[in-house]
């Protein structure tokens, strides 16, 4: 575990939204003051969130409601990060869209076409749907019977929300994987190491300058760690320590909230011990 100097020395910390940053419609304990310091001390702090149904500028929206002073460009979805890998490897992509109006306005930003008939896609891409059915899952999986790829815009089969799990993009995709036969090819959003370069590309900084902050160890550590980013674990999301001593995925620091890290006044108070089975 680290400490104190170097959670300071870092020049850009990246958060997770849901589960760390807010829940439901509160922010976190510590979000606030700890965003606030950050950018008084001259850091970069950007925001990396799985999310398909809002669009970066309607995270920044929602965080500005919440009382930060956030920049649209400071936000990074994960749908964006499908379109932008799209734009990066199959411009002339026709793809056929599980999901909401958020990531139709990320792809058309990206200048992707939609298409709705099936047999037009080379590929489809799979975000949270709220109005996901068996009409979208028969028209996906024949998509991609007939030689379209499957791109998952996150890996998350559940997001928590205050009181509740909701399922998400996982969740219809495995759905998908199992009525078409294939497999996803592509995960976009974290922990991919696209979604990682995509995110390193708006600071300019090297990965071992920055520290990602998350709630949940197989997406927001994984991303950190794999790609070369000190970590930092919060637990007032999906994760739990049970779940951190039986894993294989360690984080740098362990923190009840993220109070610990805006008013630290003893080096003790950033970890929770942790015993390893």
């Amino acid at each position: 575990m680290r400490g104190l100097t170097e959670w300071n020395d870092a020049e850009a910390y990246f958060f997770d939204l849901d589960g760390t940053i807010f829940l439901g419609g509160r922010l976190l304990p510590g979000a606030a003051e700890l965003i606030r310091s950050l950018e008084e001390a001259g850091k970069t702090v950007g925001f990396l969130t799985n999310t398909t149904t809002q669009t970066a500028a309607d995270c920044g929206r929602r965080l500005r409601g919440l009382g930060l002073a956030v920049r649209d460009e400071q936000v990074v979805t994960a749908a964006a990060a499908a379109a932008a890998y799209l734009a990066e490897q199959a411009p002339q992509a026709r793809v056929l869209a599980v999901g909401e109006e958020a990531l139709i306005a990320e792809l058309d930003a990206q200048r992707i076409r939609v298409v709705r008939t099936p047999l037009e896609a080379t590929h489809v891409v799979v975000g949270m749907d709220r109005r996901f059915d068996y009409a979208k899952l028969h028209a996906a999986s024949r998509a991609l019977r007939s030689g379209a790829q499957l791109i998952a815009c996150n890996p998350d089969t559940y997001c928590p929300v205050e009181g509740d799990e909701l399922p998400d993009t996982g969740a219809m995709t495995a759905a998908i994987e199992a009525a078409s036969g294939i497999r996803a090819s592509v995960v976009a959003g974290k922990p991919s190491p696209h979604y990682a370069r995509v995110a390193l590309r708006r600071t300019g900084k090297a990965a071992d300058r920055c520290v990602m902050v998350g709630d949940r160890l197989e997406t927001d550590i994984l991303l950190g760690r794999a790609s070369g980013m000190r970590t930092a674990l919060v637990l007032t999301g999906a994760a739990t320590l049970e779940e951190v001593r039986a894993g294989t995925v360690m984080p740098d620091w362990i923190v009840p909230t993220l109070e610990a890290f805006a008013k630290p006044s003893d080096e003790e108070i950033f970890n929770i011990p942790i015993t390893k089975r």
